[in-house]
């Protein structure tokens, strides 16, 4: 496994955030985490980003135990996180967004001749609306704002990418675009993490699929063995049993 997750958890005073989570996560594949608000999804992200630290647990990245405890670490790992608030640098242009992040002090990751052609190397491995790179990023419509964020995980290659409900935004075509590159970058050896609410999206890109409920993980399974509505049941009861009438 590329990464599993054991007893992961997490509380913010009295509320359980998440309560011994254990989750395997296979090299490439698309795992989708399912499930209500306050289910865990969300802390499940922040844990995977470095933003927030576990109270409990441990995770393994191939085999070994993994304990960053800053983003730039989870980042030197391999991981990138696209999170569903569309997190840009207004004043800042397009190209400068997508490349945020990836100089240090010292020295520039990218050399500055090959700046402008890597950000839309970026860009065209996914977006069917045209970007324009010299423009401030804040002036630009949402949806394009998150094509943006998009680019900025793309150009780490990351061996882990997580996507937090990033398609909620996106038109049909660019929707359509991004689902072909999470599919690509699978094939390629990746680990994609997908958070969605949309079961149609569930049903055609998952590999793999986690439910989460209360803070704990009700099951995990390869897509195919529930129908929609059992994975609902699964996912919310009550809501389930309302919709279906039983």
């Amino acid at each position: 496994m590329m990464l599993e997750i054991h007893t992961l958890s997490k509380r913010y005073g009295e509320t359980v955030a998440l309560a011994g989570a254990s989750i395997a996560f296979r090299a490439g594949t698309i795992h989708t985490i399912l499930g209500e608000n306050g289910s865990g999804k969300s802390t499940l992200v922040k844990l995977l980003s470095g933003i927030v630290q576990p109270d409990g647990g441990t995770m393994l990245l191939d085999g070994t135990p993994f304990s960053g405890r800053r983003p730039a670490e989870f980042q030197a790992a391999g991981f990138a996180t696209v999170f569903q608030e569309v997190l840009i640098a207004p004043d800042r242009s397009v190209e400068d967004n997508i490349l945020l992040g990836l100089d240090g002090l010292v020295h520039r990751r990218i050399p500055r001749d090959r700046r402008r052609q890597t950000a839309a190397d970026a860009l065209a491995r996914f977006a069917v609306t045209p970007v324009p790179l010299d423009v401030k990023a804040g002036s630009l419509p949402l949806a394009a704002q998150q094509l943006i964020v998009l680019a900025r995980a793309v150009v780490r290659r990351p061996r882990v990418l997580i996507l937090d409900e990033v398609t909620a935004a996106l038109d049909y075509a660019d929707r359509e675009s991004v689902f072909s590159l999470m599919r690509q970058l699978a094939a390629e050896g990746s680990l994609l993490l997908f958070i969605t609410h949309r079961m149609d999206e569930v049903m055609s890109l998952s590999d793999r699929i986690s439910i989460l409920r209360s803070g704990k993980v009700v099951t995990t399974e390869e897509r195919g063995l529930s129908t929609p509505a059992e994975l609902l049941k699964a996912m919310a009861p009550q809501t389930a049993a309302e919709l279906l009438h039983v």
